[in-house]
C-alpha cells in the first residue's frame, strides 16, 4: 500500500523531461541511488505503476523525480504530462538500485543518468567527486538532462557521446571498449552503467573484453 503525496512543483528539464517536487511523507528514507513505484491517484490510474528514480537527496524536506515522458504511450509518464501543483501520486517503497561503493566512472544512456543524478550530488555535497566521471550517451544534444549542471560540477570528466547528431563539441557515435578505454583509469574502479536494456547489454560485455570483472560492474535495468 502506497501513501499520497502532493506534487509541490513540475518543472520542464528538456523537450521532453519533467522535474517533479513532491511532499516527502514523515520517517521516509532512502539511498541515493534508489527509486520508487509511483502511481497517479486517480481511480483509473491507481494500480498503474511505473518506477521512477529519486534525484533528490534524503535530507531534503522534499522528494523529486527527474522523469522522461512518453506522451505516446498510455502509461503514467503521459497523465504526468498534464500534472499540476497539488494533484496527488501514490508513492511506494524505495527499493534497490544503484549504491555507490567508490570512485568510478558512470555510464549512462538517456534517462539511465537519473541515479547518478542524486549520487553526485551527494558526493558534491560530501567534497567527493574525486575523480569520478560521467560517460552520458544520448541521441542528440537536446536530449542531454542538466547539460550545464554536469558541466560545471565535472568539467573534462563530464563526456558527452551523440548518436544522432554531429556537434564539435562532443563525440559522435556509440559507447564501445575503445571509447571506454580512452577515459578509464589505470587503477582498479567502479564502472556504473544505466540505460535501457540494449545499451546495457552492451557496454557490459564491452567491458567484459577490457578485462573489468563483475565485481566492479554496478547495474541497473532502467527499462
Amino acid at each position: 500500500m502506497g501513501q499520497i503525496v502532493r506534487i509541490k512543483s513540475i518543472e520542464k528539464v528538456t523537450h521532453d523531461v519533467l522535474r517533479i517536487k513532491f511532499e516527502k511523507p514523515e520517517g521516509f528514507s532512502y539511498v541515493p541511488g534508489q527509486a520508487a513505484d509511483i502511481a497517479v491517484n486517480k481511480s483509473e490510474w491507481k494500480e498503474t505503476l511505473s518506477c521512477f528514480t529519486f534525484t533528490s537527496l534524503p535530507e531534503d524536506d522534499f522528494l523529486e523525480f527527474t522523469i522522461k515522458t512518453y506522451p505516446s504511450r498510455n502509461r503514467v509518464t503521459g497523465e504526468l504530462l498534464k500534472a499540476k501543483a497539488g494533484d496527488q501520486l501514490i508513492l511506494h517503497e524505495p527499493f534497490g538500485a544503484i549504491h555507490y561503493k567508490g570512485n568510478g566512472i558512470f555510464i549512462a544512456g538517456g534517462a539511465g543518468v537519473t541515479p547518478f543524478i542524486a549520487i553526485l550530488k551527494q558526493l558534491e555535497k560530501e567534497g567527493k567527486i574525486a575523480d569520478n566521471k560521467l560517460i552520458f550517451a544520448n541521441k542528440t544534444t537536446a536530449d542531454i538532462i542538466d547539460e550545464k549542471r554536469f558541466a560545471k560540477l565535472l568539467g573534462k570528466n563530464f563526456i558527452n557521446i551523440l548518436s544522432d547528431e554531429e556537434n564539435e563539441k562532443y563525440a559522435h557515435g556509440f559507447v564501445d571498449a575503445e571509447f571506454i578505454k580512452k577515459y578509464a583509469n589505470t587503477q582498479a574502479e567502479y564502472y556504473y552503467i544505466c540505460g535501457p536494456d540494449p545499451m546495457l547489454d552492451a557496454v557490459q560485455k564491452q567491458l567484459h573484453s577490457l578485462g573489468v570483472k563483475d565485481e566492479f560492474i554496478v547495474m541497473e535495468d532502467f527499462g
